[in-house]
């Protein structure tokens, strides 16, 4: 699919910097300190006397959810960043980028709260799904074309966070040491590239300090962000992340969410008695007029993105993600061959589209990997079975068994009461699984929230019904009260409190197809909820009583099935915003679950639901592994594709998968005594793999196609000090089908007189070809890929060797570079 989108004329058009100043002379200091401290929790302060409109800006990066998180206003679910990243496609990533675009305007939005950028440097970061990659290089390329995707689309992107925001744990006040020189090669790195190549709108602060300063007030906002980068957007906080007055004087220019406490009337009164002066407020204000000029909130209306169809794409670009990492010739399966198919995983049938936490978003329909067999296979018999529970708590309960007691539509009634019973909000709802963060629900003053609706089971048994939230409540089924309690939030990290909640349960005798009336009352705090939103889920718990039971009869249906897919994965408990992993372990008893299933049918082919690594201690006993990712709304469609060979699986490792958890070279993410120290230095991922001797499972860059490949070539043209050089070559499809291949480029210098990877990735090209097909590709070498920095970025003269091939270890090619002395980067 292609997608044809007009380049949004702000994308290009310098700023008229008079103007705005002109502008900035016209409001007064309450006015500007009123601008930069927000209007609420989503949108900036509108001021009518200028013409400048409200902005709203919203979570992003794997869809936009828009101002409200309500799914009667759904929005494309697209593929988590690990995804994207494993096509390394800079061209698919522009089209995502185009496509977030459309679903920003559609939702009214003006800025897009991503890419996230941060890179993997330990496995066990529990927000991995959302950054891009181990490598400065790949996450570079790729967050410069999302961000263009968007831009060019007259939407502002938001890369984050800045910096060194790459773990979880105590990640509100957790400091961070890292030497200059590992901030600028990797943290820094694919920051200033969505800065110098995409001329980013802005770019969001972190929460953490680095060296000892809060970010958001920290001097690396100014150096190198806009000294040396030539950044003139905005810079915007992470949510609650300005704390004080100290961020006054930095290149800090918006707090989130408004007004934010520690600037508007502090900051007003610290202008006044000359604590702050107000040349920096100045400066903010400017920056924030400039973006509504770019945006369209000020001045000439935005250009609306040429509409694009979000559904499709996101099936495409999980296809592109997906890695095959082995594969014995059982796949791609033949169709016309299949009688009988397993499908077992509880993964399978409540698969992961997305991680938890602010990238959330709600989509109309997601198709998981039972439903997309289903559909693929429409003669072959399929067998389900779930294999092993995953999911810990309850999930929501599915809209077509509710009834809304008031329109007698599918759904419930939620209603707000104050402290005397008495009515203050009542709205429909779609969906067991609610949040109110903005819009007109009274949630900072009403004093219960009661929802109701008539539930039918599916089967007949003893159902743990439940809710999943930080507030006491009760649930009562048919007038009985079956659930009377708070369930225990665990640590202080507010967004993990709201989105990943504990849960409460109990257990009534269900009758198949009988409905039951629901009642679920939780108990509000007004004066408690400085969040200014609530979460609740109201819903089942998987049986797990009789855990060998359900691995039993998986292992039934796959002595029977001509060929047995088994999807594992992790639940929101292992990956999400707000804490950190403990270990890379498969949850439940899954891998004793496919070792099961593999014993009786050799044909066992097993997809990973997961946003970044997890072990796959049997890999080696079964016909074949793909990487799906949390794959978006189409990925049971997407996968489908990929098993049936009608699509190639596109992707290649963009982070190293560990064998053991041991092994792993990079690990620690909790700090001590506040601080987390990054003494790995530049060596992370597979440089720190490399480095260490030790082998992992799966090497960075890796991934099996359907079809073979030939790189041909590799010859260095250009002048390495004028910044030209280039290497090319050509790769052959040797197989019998269209595929497609990445060839990568990596640099080495055994010789070097200054520490350096013993490896390290300085570009990458996609080639696709039909069957016996040849096509050219080329790599750029700016000097700034061999470069280092110490005190400045230095080029060190001598020869560098260039080795090209499948991934950092599969190299085919040698190639030297010799850079003369005085080469500049």
């Amino acid at each position: 699919m292609t997608i044809t989108t007009p380049r949004h004329a702000a994308a290009t058009k310098p700023i008229d910097t008079a103007a705005i100043a002109a502008l900035v002379a016209r409001l007064d200091l309450e006015e500007k300190v009123a601008l930069v401290s927000g209007a609420d929790f989503w949108t900036t302060v509108p001021l009518e006397k200028i013409g400048l409109r409200a902005m709203v800006l919203s979570d992003g990066p794997a869809g936009v959810r828009g101002p409200l998180w309500d799914e009667r206003s759904p929005s494309i679910n697209l593929p988590s960043a690990t995804a994207l990243a494993s096509s390394w496609d800079p061209s698919l990533a522009y089209r995502y980028g185009a496509v977030a675009a459309a679903e920003a305007r559609r939702k009214g939005v003006d800025v897009v709260l991503g890419p996230t950028i941060n890179l993997h440097r330990s496995p066990l970061g529990g927000r991995h799904f959302e950054a891009f990659s181990e490598d400065p290089e790949l996450t570079g390329s790729l967050a410069a074309a999302y961000v263009s995707g968007l831009q060019d689309n007259g939407v502002a992107a938001t890369p984050k966070h800045y910096v060194a925001n790459d773990s979880e744990t105590d990640r509100f006040t957790v400091d961070v040491h890292a030497s200059e020189r590992a901030l600028r090669e990797l943290y820094l790195a694919p920051f200033e590239r969505t800065v110098t190549e995409a001329g980013t709108w802005a770019i969001m602060s972190a929460y953490n300090s680095v060296d000892g300063v809060t970010m958001s007030e920290n001097d690396l906002l100014e150096t190198p962000l806009n000294s040396e980068w030539g950044f003139d957007g905005v810079v915007v906080s992470d949510w609650t992340g300005v704390r004080s007055l100290g961020s006054a004087p930095a290149s800090q220019d918006l707090a989130m969410p408004g007004p934010a406490p520690a600037w508007s009337a502090a900051l007003v009164e610290a202008v006044r008695d000359g604590r702050v002066a107000e040349a920096d407020v100045d400066r903010k204000v400017a920056r924030l007029l400039a973006l509504a000029v770019r945006v369209g909130a000020l001045g000439e209306e935005a250009l609306a993105p040429a509409p694009v169809d979000g559904v499709a794409f996101s099936r495409e670009a999980e296809t592109e993600g997906v890695v095959l990492l082995d594969n014995d010739g059982t796949l791609p399966l033949d169709a016309s061959t299949l009688t009988r198919v397993a499908v077992i995983g509880h993964n399978a049938r409540d698969s992961r589209t997305q991680g938890g936490g602010s990238a959330t978003v709600l989509p109309e329909h997601t198709v998981s990997p039972l439903e997309g067999l289903r559909l693929a296979l429409p003669e072959a018999t399929i067998d389900y079975a779930v294999g092993a529970i995953v999911q810990e708590g309850v999930a929501e309960l599915p809209l077509e068994r509710l009834t809304n007691p008031r329109t007698g539509d599918p759904g419930l009634v939620a209603t707000f009461l104050d402290a005397d019973g008495a009515e203050l909000f009542t709205e429909d709802r779609r969906s067991t699984a609610l949040v109110w963060f903005g819009g007109d629900a009274p949630v900072t003053t009403a004093s219960q929230l009661v929802l109701t609706t008539t539930y039918t089971p599916e089967a007949t048994e003893q159902l743990r019904l439940g809710f999943a939230t930080g507030l006491h409540g009760r649930l009562f089924v048919d007038g009985v009260l079956l659930v009377d309690e708070q369930p225990v939030v665990v640590g202080n990290d507010l967004g993990a409190a709201l989105l990943a909640p504990p849960s409460a349960t109990g257990a009534f005798a269900a009758q198949a197809d009988v409905a039951v009336e629901l009642r679920a009352e939780f108990d509000l705090s007004p004066s408690e909820n400085g969040l200014g939103a609530i979460s609740v889920t109201v819903g089942r718990a998987p049986d797990d009583s009789d855990p060998d039971a359900l691995i039993a009869q998986a292992v039934e249906a796959a002595r029977a099935a001509d060929v047995a897919v088994v999807v594992v994965g992790t639940n929101s408990k292992v990956e999400s915003e707000g804490w950190d992993r403990s270990d890379l372990t498969l949850p439940g008893r899954q891998d004793e679950l496919v070792r099961a299933v593999a014993a009786v049918n050799p044909r066992t082919v097993v997809i990973v639901n997961s946003g970044a690594p997890v072990l796959l201690p049997w890999s080696d006993e079964v016909a074949a592994v793909l990487l799906g990712w949390f794959g978006g709304q189409e990925m049971g469609n997407a996968l489908a594709d990929v098993l049936l060979g009608v699509a190639e699986p596109g992707g290649r490792l963009s982070t190293t998968w560990a064998a053991a958890l041991d092994d792993v070279p990079v690990l620690d993410v909790t700090p001590v005594d506040g601080v987390l120290r990054y003494e790995e230095g530049i060596h992370i991922g597979y440089r720190a793999w490399l480095r260490s001797g030790a082998t992992p499972a799966y090497w960075f860059g890796h991934g099996l196609g359907y079809t073979s490949w030939s790189i041909v070539g590799g010859e260095v043209s250009g002048d390495v000090a004028s910044g030209d050089a280039r290497v090319s070559g050509t790769a052959t499809n040797t197989g019998d089908r269209a595929g497609k291949h990445v060839v990568q480029v990596y640099a080495e210098r055994p010789d070097s007189s200054v520490d350096r990877p013993v490896r390290w990735l300085v570009g990458s090209a996609v080639v696709r070809a039909g069957a016996g097909e040849s096509v050219a590709w080329e790599v750029a070498l700016p000097a700034r890929v061999f470069a280092h920095w110490a005190d400045g970025w230095q080029v060190e003269p001598g020869d560098v060797t260039l080795r090209i091939g499948s991934s950092v270890v599969d190299l085919v090619h040698e190639h030297v570079v010799t850079i003369a002395a005085g080469t500049s980067r």
